[in-house]
Protein backbone atom coordinates (compact mmCIF):
# COMPACT_ATOMS: atom_id res chain seq x y z
CA UNK A 1 0.00 0.00 0.00
CA UNK A 2 1.37 3.32 -1.11
CA UNK A 3 1.67 5.70 2.35
CA UNK A 4 1.85 8.77 0.30
CA UNK A 5 -1.01 8.17 -1.91
CA UNK A 6 -3.15 7.21 1.10
CA UNK A 7 -2.91 10.34 2.50
CA UNK A 8 -2.64 12.51 -0.53
CA UNK A 9 -6.60 11.08 -1.41
CA UNK A 10 -7.45 11.82 2.41
CA UNK A 11 -6.05 15.47 2.01
CA UNK A 12 -7.87 15.76 -1.11
CA UNK A 13 -11.51 14.11 0.10
CA UNK A 14 -11.34 16.93 3.28
CA UNK A 15 -10.51 19.55 0.50
CA UNK A 16 -13.34 18.55 -1.86
CA UNK A 17 -15.46 18.11 1.54
CA UNK A 18 -14.66 22.04 2.17
CA UNK A 19 -15.46 22.98 -1.54
CA UNK A 20 -18.80 21.70 -1.51
CA UNK A 21 -19.48 23.41 1.90
CA UNK A 22 -18.19 26.59 -0.04
CA UNK A 23 -20.68 26.09 -2.78
CA UNK A 24 -23.61 25.28 0.01
CA UNK A 25 -23.32 28.70 1.98
CA UNK A 26 -26.72 30.08 1.58
CA UNK A 27 -29.03 32.57 3.69
CA UNK A 28 -29.02 30.21 6.73
CA UNK A 29 -25.52 31.37 7.70
CA UNK A 30 -26.42 34.87 7.57
CA UNK A 31 -29.43 34.24 9.84
CA UNK A 32 -27.63 32.21 12.34
CA UNK A 33 -25.00 35.34 12.17
CA UNK A 34 -28.19 37.64 12.96
CA UNK A 35 -29.60 34.97 15.82
CA UNK A 36 -26.36 35.02 17.84
CA UNK A 37 -25.72 38.85 17.71
CA UNK A 38 -29.17 39.29 18.73
CA UNK A 39 -28.94 36.64 21.41
CA UNK A 40 -29.81 38.29 25.17
CA UNK A 41 -28.75 35.50 26.61
CA UNK A 42 -25.21 32.95 26.47
CA UNK A 43 -23.68 31.17 23.67
CA UNK A 44 -23.60 27.56 24.54
CA UNK A 45 -22.29 25.17 22.08
CA UNK A 46 -22.65 21.41 22.39
CA UNK A 47 -21.67 17.80 20.43
CA UNK A 48 -20.81 14.68 21.21
CA UNK A 49 -17.92 12.65 20.48
CA UNK A 50 -15.28 13.89 17.50
CA UNK A 51 -18.09 16.52 16.83
CA UNK A 52 -18.15 17.75 21.00
CA UNK A 53 -13.80 17.88 20.78
CA UNK A 54 -14.69 20.36 17.41
CA UNK A 55 -17.66 22.41 19.69
CA UNK A 56 -15.27 22.64 22.32
CA UNK A 57 -12.84 24.12 19.81
CA UNK A 58 -15.83 26.97 18.14
CA UNK A 59 -16.56 27.73 21.94
CA UNK A 60 -12.83 28.55 22.86
CA UNK A 61 -12.86 30.49 19.21
CA UNK A 62 -15.43 32.50 19.82
CA UNK A 63 -14.47 33.27 22.99
CA UNK A 64 -10.65 34.44 22.27
CA UNK A 65 -12.36 36.44 19.43
CA UNK A 66 -15.14 38.52 21.04
CA UNK A 67 -18.30 36.27 21.27
CA UNK A 68 -18.52 35.15 24.76
CA UNK A 69 -19.19 31.39 24.61
CA UNK A 70 -19.15 28.22 26.64
CA UNK A 71 -19.13 24.37 25.73
CA UNK A 72 -22.03 22.39 27.46
CA UNK A 73 -21.26 18.67 27.06
CA UNK A 74 -24.38 16.76 26.34
CA UNK A 75 -24.24 13.70 28.28
CA UNK A 76 -23.22 15.69 31.57
CA UNK A 77 -26.26 17.88 30.46
CA UNK A 78 -28.82 15.14 30.72
CA UNK A 79 -27.51 14.53 34.24
CA UNK A 80 -28.04 17.94 35.96
CA UNK A 81 -25.59 20.23 33.60
CA UNK A 82 -28.60 21.38 32.18
CA UNK A 83 -28.74 24.15 34.85
CA UNK A 84 -26.06 26.10 33.18
CA UNK A 85 -28.80 27.06 30.39
CA UNK A 86 -30.82 30.13 30.90
CA UNK A 87 -34.26 31.50 29.34
CA UNK A 88 -33.43 33.05 26.32
CA UNK A 89 -29.84 31.46 25.58
CA UNK A 90 -28.34 30.67 21.89
CA UNK A 91 -27.60 27.16 21.40
CA UNK A 92 -25.02 25.68 18.61
CA UNK A 93 -25.45 21.97 18.40
CA UNK A 94 -23.27 20.28 16.19
CA UNK A 95 -24.38 16.33 14.94
CA UNK A 96 -23.46 15.07 11.58
CA UNK A 97 -26.15 12.80 11.32
CA UNK A 98 -28.17 14.77 13.63
CA UNK A 99 -29.51 11.55 15.74
CA UNK A 100 -27.67 11.04 18.49
CA UNK A 101 -29.68 10.35 21.86
CA UNK A 102 -27.81 13.03 24.24
CA UNK A 103 -28.82 15.63 21.22
CA UNK A 104 -32.34 14.95 21.23
CA UNK A 105 -32.45 14.34 24.22
CA UNK A 106 -31.26 17.90 25.29
CA UNK A 107 -34.07 19.63 22.83
CA UNK A 108 -37.29 19.50 24.91
CA UNK A 109 -35.64 21.19 27.29
CA UNK A 110 -33.97 23.59 25.18
CA UNK A 111 -37.65 24.60 24.09
CA UNK A 112 -39.10 24.59 26.96
CA UNK A 113 -36.38 27.21 27.89
CA UNK A 114 -37.23 29.33 25.37
CA UNK A 115 -34.15 28.78 23.65
CA UNK A 116 -32.75 29.84 19.94
CA UNK A 117 -31.19 26.41 18.32
CA UNK A 118 -28.39 26.67 15.53
CA UNK A 119 -27.32 22.79 14.03
CA UNK A 120 -24.64 22.21 12.34
CA UNK A 121 -25.28 19.25 10.35
CA UNK A 122 -25.11 16.95 7.59
CA UNK A 123 -28.58 15.47 7.69
CA UNK A 124 -31.52 18.30 6.69
CA UNK A 125 -33.83 15.71 8.00
CA UNK A 126 -32.59 14.76 11.31
CA UNK A 127 -34.53 15.01 14.33
CA UNK A 128 -32.15 17.68 15.24
CA UNK A 129 -32.40 19.57 12.28
CA UNK A 130 -36.28 19.57 12.13
CA UNK A 131 -36.18 21.24 16.09
CA UNK A 132 -33.79 23.78 14.85
CA UNK A 133 -34.44 27.66 14.55
CA UNK A 134 -31.89 27.45 11.65
CA UNK A 135 -30.05 24.71 10.47
CA UNK A 136 -26.18 24.99 8.93
CA UNK A 137 -25.67 22.59 6.00
CA UNK A 138 -22.61 21.20 6.00
CA UNK A 139 -22.68 18.51 2.78
CA UNK A 140 -20.70 15.17 3.43
CA UNK A 141 -20.09 13.04 0.52
CA UNK A 142 -18.30 10.22 2.71
CA UNK A 143 -15.74 10.24 5.73
CA UNK A 144 -12.08 10.15 4.68
CA UNK A 145 -12.32 7.03 6.63
CA UNK A 146 -11.30 3.62 5.27
CA UNK A 147 -14.90 2.56 6.56
CA UNK A 148 -16.41 5.39 5.87
CA UNK A 149 -17.16 5.38 9.60
CA UNK A 150 -14.80 7.36 11.83
CA UNK A 151 -15.98 11.35 11.57
CA UNK A 152 -12.91 13.42 9.61
CA UNK A 153 -14.53 15.25 6.46
CA UNK A 154 -17.32 15.60 8.92
CA UNK A 155 -15.64 17.44 11.76
CA UNK A 156 -13.35 19.44 9.32
CA UNK A 157 -16.91 20.88 7.48
CA UNK A 158 -17.93 21.69 11.26
CA UNK A 159 -14.67 23.44 12.01
CA UNK A 160 -14.76 25.31 9.14
CA UNK A 161 -18.23 26.70 9.52
CA UNK A 162 -17.63 27.31 13.36
CA UNK A 163 -14.30 29.20 12.41
CA UNK A 164 -15.97 31.03 9.50
CA UNK A 165 -19.19 32.38 12.03
CA UNK A 166 -16.52 33.98 14.97
CA UNK A 167 -14.82 35.33 12.09
CA UNK A 168 -17.96 36.66 10.47
CA UNK A 169 -18.71 38.19 13.87
CA UNK A 170 -15.42 39.30 14.97
CA UNK A 171 -15.80 41.58 11.88
CA UNK A 172 -18.91 42.60 12.54
CA UNK A 173 -18.31 43.53 16.53
CA UNK A 174 -15.16 45.41 15.05
CA UNK A 175 -12.89 43.34 17.17
CA UNK A 176 -9.61 45.23 17.42
CA UNK A 177 -6.12 43.75 17.99
CA UNK A 178 -6.01 45.81 21.25
CA UNK A 179 -9.39 43.95 22.33
CA UNK A 180 -7.22 40.61 21.30
CA UNK A 181 -4.75 41.53 23.23
CA UNK A 182 -6.96 41.33 26.24
CA UNK A 183 -8.11 38.43 26.19
CA UNK A 184 -4.65 37.09 25.26
CA UNK A 185 -2.78 38.78 28.28
CA UNK A 186 -0.41 35.53 28.73
CA UNK A 187 1.03 35.20 24.96
CA UNK A 188 2.98 37.73 23.19
CA UNK A 189 1.26 39.46 21.44
CA UNK A 190 -1.18 40.35 24.25
CA UNK A 191 2.07 41.65 25.83
CA UNK A 192 3.24 43.48 22.89
CA UNK A 193 -0.51 45.34 22.71
CA UNK A 194 -0.85 45.60 26.15
CA UNK A 195 2.42 46.63 28.18
CA UNK A 196 3.13 50.55 28.24
CA UNK A 197 6.93 51.51 28.98
CA UNK A 198 5.57 52.28 32.32
CA UNK A 199 4.84 49.24 33.20
CA UNK A 200 7.97 47.66 33.11
CA UNK A 201 10.55 50.86 33.58
CA UNK A 202 12.51 51.59 36.83
CA UNK A 203 11.38 54.88 38.58
CA UNK A 204 10.59 56.26 41.68
CA UNK A 205 13.50 55.10 44.01
CA UNK A 206 14.94 53.02 41.47
CA UNK A 207 15.29 55.98 39.04
CA UNK A 208 17.57 58.23 40.71
CA UNK A 209 18.80 60.94 38.92
CA UNK A 210 22.02 63.54 39.40
CA UNK A 211 22.62 66.78 38.69
CA UNK A 212 24.79 68.72 36.31
CA UNK A 213 27.06 69.73 38.68
CA UNK A 214 27.65 66.23 41.21
CA UNK A 215 30.44 65.09 41.82
CA UNK A 216 31.72 61.92 40.56
CA UNK A 217 31.17 59.90 43.85
CA UNK A 218 27.71 60.73 43.64
CA UNK A 219 27.45 59.86 40.29
CA UNK A 220 28.97 56.37 41.08
CA UNK A 221 26.49 56.18 43.84
CA UNK A 222 23.28 56.63 41.65
CA UNK A 223 24.11 54.35 39.20
CA UNK A 224 24.59 51.63 41.86
CA UNK A 225 21.47 52.46 43.99
CA UNK A 226 19.47 52.01 40.54
CA UNK A 227 20.78 48.55 39.63
CA UNK A 228 20.33 49.65 35.62
CA UNK A 229 24.58 50.81 35.20
CA UNK A 230 23.13 53.75 34.35
CA UNK A 231 21.45 57.14 36.13
CA UNK A 232 19.92 60.53 34.01
CA UNK A 233 21.81 63.69 34.32
CA UNK A 234 19.12 66.63 34.71
CA UNK A 235 19.60 70.44 35.37
CA UNK A 236 18.45 72.59 38.49
CA UNK A 237 14.84 72.39 37.28
CA UNK A 238 14.47 68.48 36.62
CA UNK A 239 14.52 68.90 32.82
CA UNK A 240 16.75 65.67 31.45
CA UNK A 241 19.93 67.05 29.86
CA UNK A 242 22.38 63.61 29.25
CA UNK A 243 23.10 59.94 30.76
CA UNK A 244 25.61 58.13 31.80
CA UNK A 245 26.09 54.49 31.77
CA UNK A 246 28.94 52.41 33.20
CA UNK A 247 30.67 52.58 29.65
CA UNK A 248 31.06 56.28 30.32
CA UNK A 249 32.70 56.09 33.66
CA UNK A 250 35.18 53.22 32.13
CA UNK A 251 35.72 56.21 29.25
CA UNK A 252 36.37 58.88 31.71
CA UNK A 253 38.23 56.74 33.80
CA UNK A 254 40.95 56.39 30.80
CA UNK A 255 41.28 59.74 29.99
CA UNK A 256 40.95 61.77 33.09
CA UNK A 257 44.07 63.30 34.95
CA UNK A 258 41.82 63.18 38.40
CA UNK A 259 39.00 61.39 37.58
CA UNK A 260 37.09 62.33 41.38
CA UNK A 261 37.34 66.25 39.94
CA UNK A 262 34.88 65.42 36.99
CA UNK A 263 31.88 66.77 37.15
CA UNK A 264 28.35 65.13 35.88
CA UNK A 265 28.13 67.13 32.77
CA UNK A 266 31.55 66.57 32.15
CA UNK A 267 31.03 62.54 31.86
CA UNK A 268 27.55 62.10 30.58
CA UNK A 269 26.31 61.40 26.72
CA UNK A 270 24.78 64.39 26.13
CA UNK A 271 22.08 63.56 23.62
CA UNK A 272 21.24 59.30 23.80
CA UNK A 273 18.52 57.92 22.61
CA UNK A 274 15.09 58.05 24.58
CA UNK A 275 11.63 57.44 24.79
CA UNK A 276 8.29 59.48 25.82
CA UNK A 277 6.59 58.04 28.69
CA UNK A 278 2.97 56.13 27.90
CA UNK A 279 3.87 54.59 25.04
CA UNK A 280 3.25 50.79 24.12
CA UNK A 281 6.52 49.39 25.33
CA UNK A 282 7.00 47.68 21.94
CA UNK A 283 8.23 50.96 20.46
CA UNK A 284 10.99 50.98 23.35
CA UNK A 285 11.88 46.96 22.19
CA UNK A 286 12.23 48.25 18.31
CA UNK A 287 14.24 51.28 19.15
CA UNK A 288 16.66 49.33 21.07
CA UNK A 289 17.25 46.48 18.73
CA UNK A 290 17.09 48.35 15.90
CA UNK A 291 19.32 51.45 16.32
CA UNK A 292 22.88 51.53 14.79
CA UNK A 293 24.68 51.27 17.37
CA UNK A 294 24.50 48.81 20.13
CA UNK A 295 22.17 49.90 23.15
CA UNK A 296 20.79 48.09 26.33
CA UNK A 297 18.54 50.77 27.91
CA UNK A 298 16.52 53.82 27.35
CA UNK A 299 16.00 56.76 29.56
CA UNK A 300 12.18 57.56 29.71
CA UNK A 301 11.05 61.20 29.56
CA UNK A 302 7.33 62.46 30.39
CA UNK A 303 6.28 65.11 28.11
CA UNK A 304 8.02 68.18 29.67
CA UNK A 305 11.51 66.49 29.31
CA UNK A 306 11.59 65.07 32.66
CA UNK A 307 13.20 62.08 33.61
CA UNK A 308 10.87 59.81 35.12
CA UNK A 309 12.22 56.35 34.34
CA UNK A 310 14.35 54.22 32.45
CA UNK A 311 13.54 50.86 30.44
CA UNK A 312 16.01 47.96 29.77
CA UNK A 313 16.01 45.29 27.23
CA UNK A 314 16.68 42.94 30.14
CA UNK A 315 13.58 43.93 31.62
CA UNK A 316 11.54 43.55 28.45
CA UNK A 317 12.65 40.44 27.43
CA UNK A 318 11.66 39.13 31.18
CA UNK A 319 8.52 40.28 30.65
CA UNK A 320 8.01 38.48 27.21
CA UNK A 321 8.19 41.75 24.75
Amino acid sequence: MDSLKIIKDVISLEMKTLQDLHQSIDQSFEDAIKLIQSSKGKIIISGVGKSGIIARKIAATFSSTGTTAVFLHPSEALHGDLGMVEDGDTIILLGKSGESDEMVGMLPILKKLHCRVISITANRESTLAKHSDVVLFTPIEKEACALNLAPTTSTTAALAVGDALAVCLMKKNHFSKTDYALYHPGGRLGKRLLYLVDDIMKSGDENPVVLLEDSFDTVVSAISKGGVNAVAVVDEVGFFRGLITGYDLRKALQTADDIRALKAKEIMFEKPVTIKAGVYAMEAFDKIKNNPKPLLLLPVLDEDNRSVGIITMQAMIRAGL
